[in-house]
C-alpha cells in the first residue's frame, strides 16, 4: 500500500516530537522561583517570555502579576477539587483527560498524514459535476445583484458623456470609464460577478432595505440623487433568497465540500491500513 512507509515515518516523527516535549517538561531546571503554591513553583524562566519589547514597566507588571495569580488560581481550585469530589468522580475526570489526549494525538497524526497524501485540487469539472447533481441542496440565503453603479458629483463637467457610457456601455466605454474612474467619488463596474444586496445597501446611500425591491430590479438604467450626489445604477440580473444559487457564487463551497468528502475517504482508507498492518505485525490482536 502507497501509504504504509509514510503511516512508519510520520508515526515515528510525532511519537518522538510529543515525547520531546515530554522530556523537556520534566528536565526543566528549577532556576529563580516567583510564586509558590503548596509544593508546586512558578519559576522566573515561565513569565519571561510574556515581557515583550518596548512593553512599559506598568504594563509588564500588570502582565505578570495577573498571570501569576491565574497559575495560583488553577492551582489552588486543582487542589480543592481533589480534596473535595469525589474519588469516583476524579476518575471519571482523569478517563476523560486520557481520552481527550489520546484523541489529540490521534488527530494530529490524521492531520500529517492527510497533508502529506491528499491530493488537494479540485478541478473545475468536479466542482461542475457534483453542482450540477446536487443543484437543489444549493439554495440561496441572502439575495444577488450583478449591477455596476457610479457615484458623481453633480457638478461634474462631462455627467451626460459618462451616463451615455454607463448605460451602453460595450467595450471601449468600459475602457474609457475606468480611465476617468479616478474622478469619480465611488464606483463599482464589475456587472459579471454576484455581490450581496446587504453589501450594496451599505454602499450606495439613497437605498436601503425597504426600497431596495422597487429601486434594484434588473433594469438598463436608473438615476438617484441625494445630498452627497448623483448615483448611476445599471442593474444586470438578480437572484432572491432561496433561489437556486449560481455556481459562480457558491464555487468555493463546492470545492470545500469535495475536499472534505476526499479527506473523509482518505482517512478511513488509512485507519484501515494502519489495523492491518499492526494485525500483520502482531501488534493488535483479537482474543476469542
Amino acid at each position: 500500500m502507497r501509504y504504509r512507509f509514510a503511516l512508519v515515518i510520520l508515526g515515528l516523527f510525532i511519537a518522538g516530537f510529543f515525547n520531546s516535549c515530554e522530556y523537556f517538561k520534566t528536565t526543566k531546571p528549577a532556576g529563580q522561583p516567583v510564586a509558590r503554591v503548596g509544593e508546586e513553583y512558578l519559576y522566573q524562566s515561565d513569565i519571561d517570555e510574556l515581557i515583550v519589547p518596548g512593553m512599559s514597566t506598568e504594563d509588564s507588571t500588570l502582565v505578570v502579576s495577573s498571570f501569576i495569580t491565574r497559575w495560583a488560581t488553577q492551582k489552588l481550585l486543582m487542589k480543592g477539587a481533589k480534596l473535595n469530589i469525589s474519588v469516583d468522580e476524579q476518575q471519571r475526570l482523569e478517563d476523560l483527560v486520557t481520552q481527550y489526549k489520546s484523541d489529540l494525538y490521534a488527530q494530529a497524526y490524521k492531520d500529517a498524514l492527510v497533508a502529506r497524501n491528499m491530493d488537494s485540487t479540485v478541478t473545475d469539472t468536479e466542482a461542475i459535476a457534483f453542482y450540477e447533481n446536487n443543484t437543489e441542496n444549493f439554495k440561496l440565503n441572502e439575495n444577488l445583484l450583478k449591477l455596476r453603479y457610479i457615484q458623481l458629483n453633480e457638478n461634474d463637467y462631462n455627467i451626460e458623456t459618462i451616463k451615455s457610457k454607463f448605460i451602453r456601455y460595450n467595450k471601449d466605454d468600459q475602457r474609457y470609464l475606468d480611465s476617468i474612474a479616478v474622478q469619480f467619488k465611488a464606483h463599482y463596474l464589475n456587472d459579471s460577478t454576484w455581490i450581496r444586496l446587504d453589501k450594496v445597501v451599505t454602499t450606495i446611500p439613497p437605498v436601503n432595505m425597504e426600497n431596495s425591491d422597487r429601486l434594484l430590479n434588473k433594469t438598463d438604467f436608473i438615476q438617484l440623487r441625494d445630498s452627497l450626489g448623483l448615483y448611476l445604477i445599471a442593474v444586470k440580473d438578480r437572484l432572491k433568497r432561496n433561489d437556486e444559487a449560481p455556481l459562480e457564487y457558491v464555487k468555493p463551497t463546492v470545492k470545500q465540500i469535495l475536499l472534505n468528502r476526499r479527506k473523509l475517504e482518505l482517512i478511513k482508507e488509512l485507519e484501515k491500513d494502519i489495523t492491518k498492518d499492526a494485525i500483520k505485525n502482531k501488534q493488535f490482536e483479537i482474543y476469542n
